[in-house]
């Protein structure tokens, strides 16, 4: 029989001891990645948004910023299968067709 041995991690730390700490520029260089992804997602809603939110309110929409695709849905998780059937593997954003996008 195998015992299992129970090793308490401090919060904050990593769990996978083996892996080293981010440098602040990797840090920072990964936060402008995830912002300029995020930008370029709000672009294309907010160009799509008067035309969709008339007759699609409370939809849920995940863009493809690359192409310029978006999917829209009243239920999140089959928006997500179209955008996912035609991107697989691609970062989407998801938002809901609203007034603020949230």
């Amino acid at each position: 029989m195998t015992q299992i041995t129970r090793r308490k991690v401090p919060r904050g730390m990593p769990i996978y001891g083996d892996c080293p700490p981010l440098s602040p520029e990797e840090i920072a260089r990964r936060k402008a990645e995830k912002e300029a992804f995020a930008d370029r997602c709000r672009e294309i809603f907010w160009r799509v948004h008067p035309d969709l939110v008339k007759e699609h309110y409370d939809w849920f929409i995940y863009i493809e910023p690359d192409s310029g695709d978006y999917f829209l849905d009243r239920d999140r998780d089959v928006a997500r299968q179209k955008a996912q059937q035609k991107y697989p593997g691609a970062l989407l954003m998801a938002m809901c067709v609203n007034e603020t996008g949230a």
